[in-house]
């Protein structure tokens, strides 16, 4: 499709870009970075980068034909940005040196231009890389010049399946060690984000500990190497986080961001609550103190408040036992249907991520039962059922004020209406009025204790 110059700094005419992409090329454009990359490597790329003579007028012009919004991102450089059909097209002006601006990048894949008749500038052999499925930095100045080019080297050997050349990797490594400032932890977020969202996210989880790059990113799941757990485990604390992560996306690789974070950081509390009592292990309270943890961690990514709620809710109750009984499963059901079906994947993961001494296949029927007793109930009832008395009647009803006890009712009552107990309004009065007066009659009992 297309060629690249013979030497650095040339251009020869290449063959014809595909209409399709030529039916949007600006006028006098270059094709740049990363979207030069994916096009040469047979890709279409979904964020594109483009160098005009007028970033403005073809920012506009672009939005118009795509029926997109454009953003101006710094009008004082003339940045903009359009936004369209799932796709994100950048502007910037044209540079006065071209070899120069290329030579200023991070990897010599990256190092690419294309121009709208085909013809690519290759200052350093990025075809070349391209061929051999190989990640080159450009030079050690570069990759200082911004450290988040450090946390980038893994994630796009792992996303476009390179290889790190050795000489890069070794650098990398050296430079992770070295103190070099952090970048700021948004852009650290959106790297990590890249990586996770990968099929092949746990190899990439590793790779970052290869390099010395989770130290940087993650130091806390480093406290679990070398924690051995025992029982119905085979790794430590660290590996068993990392093969989990693999185990979910070998059976969901469609897993949302949330359940991917939950599963890597599931266990990240058990080195802070390990004791050992009578020669066993203990990681009593492992699933609190890791929720506490993963929000601390995530909250330092600057990640939403929405995901790491969902982040730490998953870790507090991957540890709650699965049901015996078909009313043990509705109850289930209820109490943590808003966590559902990913809790279930991740207690999956988890339960597939150990091979330990403890492991059988009794207890893998076991599991596979209870789990099948909770898909089966969510099944039965996916959305919890409509309540069938209002606060304003269940307070009329007792002559309760409104209140924390108010609340425990109507929760009591929910869930008495989610396990079958009461199916309509006058058996939920019923219920309600049986339930007050057993209270009064055990708070009378304890009364006459307490005085005799």
């Amino acid at each position: 499709m297309f060629r690249r110059r013979p030497s650095a700094g040339q251009t020869v005419p290449g063959q014809t870009v595909p209409a399709s992409i030529r039916q949007l090329w600006p006028d006098g454009a270059l094709l740049v970075g990363g979207a030069a990359r994916d096009l040469l490597r047979g890709a279409t790329p979904k964020d594109w980068d483009w160098a005009v003579p007028d970033p403005q007028q073809a920012a506009e012009t672009l939005a118009a034909r795509l029926n997109g919004a454009v953003f101006a991102l710094d009008t004082e450089r003339g940045y903009y940005r359009v936004s369209a059909a799932g796709e994100q097209h950048d502007f910037v002006p044209l540079p006065g040196d071209l070899n120069a601006d290329l030579l200023r990048r991070d990897f010599t894949v990256n190092a690419l231009a294309i121009h709208q008749d085909g013809t690519v500038r290759d200052p350093v052999g990025g075809v070349n890389d391209l061929k051999a499925r190989r990640l080159r930095m450009l030079s050690e100045a570069n990759l200082i010049a911004d450290p988040l080019r450090l946390l980038r080297a893994a994630r796009l050997s792992v996303t476009l399946g390179f290889v790190l050349e050795a000489g890069t990797r070794a650098t990398v490594l050296r430079l992770a060690h070295s103190g070099l400032p952090l970048p700021a932890q948004e852009r650290i977020q959106g790297e990590l984000h890249a990586l996770l969202l990968h099929p092949q996210a746990a190899r990439g989880v590793r790779l970052l500990d290869e390099l010395g790059l989770l130290a940087l990113a993650l130091p806390e799941l480093l406290e679990g190497q070398g924690v051995n757990q025992g029982g119905f485990h085979h790794l430590d604390v660290y590996g068993h986080g990392v093969e989990a992560l693999h185990q979910l996306l070998q059976r969901f690789p469609g897993a949302p961001l949330a359940l991917r974070w939950a599963a890597l950081l599931h266990d990240v509390g058990k080195p802070r609550s390990r004791t050992v009592e009578a020669g066993r292990l203990h990681f009593y309270g492992h699933d609190r103190v890791g929720a506490a943890l993963a929000r601390q961690m995530l909250e330092r990514l600057r990640e939403g408040q929405t995901l790491v709620g969902e982040v730490t809710a998953l870790i507090a109750a991957h540890m709650l036992p699965l049901p015996a009984t078909e009313r043990e499963a509705r109850r289930f059901v209820h109490r943590r249907r808003a966590l559902l079906p990913e809790l279930l994947a991740l207690m999956l993961a988890d339960r597939e991520a150990a091979r330990g001494p403890s492991s059988s296949g009794a207890s893998r029927q076991y599991y596979k039962e209870g789990m099948d007793r909770v898909l089966v109930a969510l099944e039965d009832q996916p959305a919890a059922p409509a309540a069938l008395l209002g606060g304003h009647e269940v307070m009329a009803l007792l002559g309760l004020p409104p209140g924390r006890r108010l609340g425990e009712l109507l929760h009591a009552l929910a869930e008495a209406r989610a396990l079958g107990d009461v199916q309509t309004p006058q058996e939920a009065r019923l219920w309600l009025l049986a339930q007050t007066e057993a209270q009064a009659t055990e708070q009378a009992s304890s009364s006459e204790n307490a005085a005799g």
